[in-house]
């Protein structure tokens, strides 16, 4: 999940989270390199879990049920939500769609839906707009964590539940503040983007790795899970170079230095599809057909290099549905007063060529669009 700028793709895209996309537009700086990395193989499995911003411990989605007469509670409570996203993409779309068809199971009614085109003082009057209409949930991602503290600050006192998409408020506490984080699961989307290279290569080559150098704890986990779990499951594949980026516009010029300085490498790692797509437009250019990409984000751009045996071998979606499903249920927990995980994940979705169709429509709720060309 990557949350992109206006105009561009997360998550999203998670589009990662608000705090990622502010950083890029403040940073206004160009990538820097970081050392070559050549891991050695791991004999010890590493982890498949992973810690929230405040150290938070994953559940899965299953973790939030309800019982029969918890719904009969719900559906008699006449209770409303609403939204105040960072942005609007496709991943919000996907994610609203799961959110809005769980509230319909549970007969909570959606009230309204906003979204800040990443600016923070919009959020902040769209928090007011949304409170003015009295709703019982509130389902919101920070833009900046530190002045939704501030945003955010009349849901919380008001009483009403909020829910967090990802990226919380800072100092806000699970149980306290807001009832649940609910995210994508990174070890889980580390390693489906480790698998997916390692099947395309034979499990054996040189790869490049292509990371988010700025400290964020969804993209920076995400990132090394890839590392650990292709150390791991493919001991004969090494990073020959491993390169950081601040903003997302330069990738297309490192991605070239590594090419040219690596003849023989065969595959990158991106942390997310748009910045994967100036990797892509490098190998193009570099006239290298035997190069493959892996990333994160469900992206159209990427799918269509996917297709005919192009320069993307694969793509991990985030469990938009599953997320979306997640938020509502977390709001259920809420109004019903009932304790919820602080952070529940939901499982990413693995796609490549051989089930691109399926699995759009499986992480998006949507038909896979036309312009992809499959």
């Amino acid at each position: 999940m990557h949350i992109t700028r206006p105009g561009r793709r997360f998550g999203a895209r998670i589009a990662i989270a608000g705090a990622i996309a502010l950083s890029l537009t403040l940073s206004g700086c160009a990538a820097t390199s970081g050392p070559a990395s050549t891991p050695t193989s791991s004999a010890t499995q590493p982890t498949l879990t992973f810690a929230g911003p405040n150290g938070e411990k994953p559940d899965a989605l299953s973790a939030l049920s309800l019982t029969a007469d918890e719904i009969a509670k719900v559906k008699a409570g006449n209770f409303t939500a609403a939204f105040v996203w960072h942005t609007s993409s496709d991943f919000v779309t996907a994610v609203e769609k799961g959110a809005r068809e769980e509230f319909e199971k549970l007969g909570i009614k959606v009230v309204a839906s906003t979204q800040a085109g990443f600016n923070a003082a919009t959020q902040a009057n769209n928090v007011q707009t949304v409170l003015a209409l009295h709703p019982s949930i509130v389902v919101g991602i920070a833009v900046d964590p530190t002045s939704a503290a501030k945003a955010f600050q009349p849901v919380v006192d008001s009483g009403t539940k909020l829910v967090i998409m990802t990226t919380p408020p800072a100092g806000y506490k699970a149980g306290k503040d807001f009832v649940s984080i609910v995210t994508e699961d990174l070890s889980k989307a580390g390693k489906a983007n480790a698998d997916i290279i390692g099947k395309e290569m034979k499990g054996e080559g040189e790869v490049g790795y292509l990371s988010y150098n700025a400290n964020f704890w969804f993209t920076n986990q995400r990132d090394q899970a890839f590392k650990d779990w292709l150390g791991y499951s493919y001991p004969k594949m090494q990073i020959v170079d491993s390169e950081g980026f601040a903003d997302e516009t330069a990738t297309q010029t490192i991605a070239a230095a590594m090419i040219a300085k690596h003849p023989n490498m065969k595959a990158i790692y991106v942390s997310w599809a748009t910045a994967a797509q100036g990797v892509v437009a490098a190998i193009r250019a570099a006239g290298r057909t035997d190069i493959k990409v892996v990333t994160n984000d469900l992206d159209t751009t990427l799918a269509a290099a996917m297709v005919g045996n192009g320069p993307v071998a694969g793509l991990v979606g985030n469990g938009s549905l599953g997320i979306g499903q997640g938020l509502a249920l977390a709001g259920a927990f809420g109004v019903l007063n009932k304790p919820a995980p602080a952070l529940v994940a939901s499982d990413p979705t693995s796609v490549t060529g051989d089930n691109l169709k399926d699995a759009w429509k499986a992480d998006y709720g949507s038909d896979l669009p036309a312009s992809v060309g499959k």
